[in-house]
């Protein structure tokens, strides 16, 4: 599903540039739910946008099902990630002015979705993750671990075939961490392939694959 093929990415510094990625060799076939570890600074989200297709500024190679992100313009680059990525981030980055439904409506509208399917699928959503009460509350209004509930609702319900997540327990409490982990075991079960950034050797173990960054190098476990 995923490789990539001599991936660096480097920002301008003087003497010399400073590398955040050096020749990242990976593969990742559909279904696997793979955890990237590492210390702060190893590159672990810059790896994870790149992945995500929200950083085309690399070079080397990133191949998704076929097709040749890498020599992707920005704007079909974008178009590929609505289509196929979902991302959950530490902070939920929910839009305060909206509810809860009107948050999950919102991928679906960038998709054009029409406005009939779209209120069924926030309605599935909202079963299906047991937010119908939470419906038109607004971000301000749930506790973290609803909210990152309402985040990851998001990120899945255009249906993505890869699912990216980023520190997704950060700001959770302990259950509430096992709770969003538990779901994402789950999602992974129903055949959404997962990509996570975690410190957590607890989150780790969800996974199938754990792969390790240090100063922007792939290392052995």
């Amino acid at each position: 599903m995923i490789r990539l093929a001599g991936v660096e990415k480097a920002v301008p510094t003087r003497p010399a540039p400073t590398f955040l990625l050096r020749r990242i060799e990976l593969a990742i076939d559909a279904g696997e739910f793979v955890t990237v570890m590492g210390p702060s600074g190893a590159g672990k989200t810059t790896l994870l946008n790149i992945l995500g297709m929200l950083d085309g500024d690399f070079t080397g190679e990133y191949w998704f099902d076929g097709t040749a992100v890498h020599a992707l313009s920005a704007k079909e680059r974008a178009v590929l990630a609505r289509t196929t990525v979902g991302v959950v981030f530490q902070q939920y980055h929910l839009l305060d002015e909206l509810t809860v439904a009107e948050n999950l409506a919102l991928p679906l509208e960038y998709r054009h979705v029409p406005k009939a399917e779209r209120a069924a699928l926030v309605g599935d959503a909202l079963d299906r993750f047991q937010l119908v009460g939470k419906k038109d509350l607004y971000p301000r209004q749930l506790s973290g671990g609803q909210q990152q509930l309402v985040a990851v609702a998001r990120a899945v319900i255009a249906s993505p075939r890869l699912l990216l997540a980023d520190e997704p327990t950060g700001n959770l409490h302990s259950a509430q961490g096992r709770e969003i982990m538990e779901l994402f075991r789950r999602l992974n079960g129903e055949g959404i392939t997962i990509v996570q950034v975690t410190h957590s050797e607890e989150n780790a173990r969800c996974g199938n694959r754990t792969i390790h960054l240090k100063d922007g190098w792939l290392t052995p476990g």
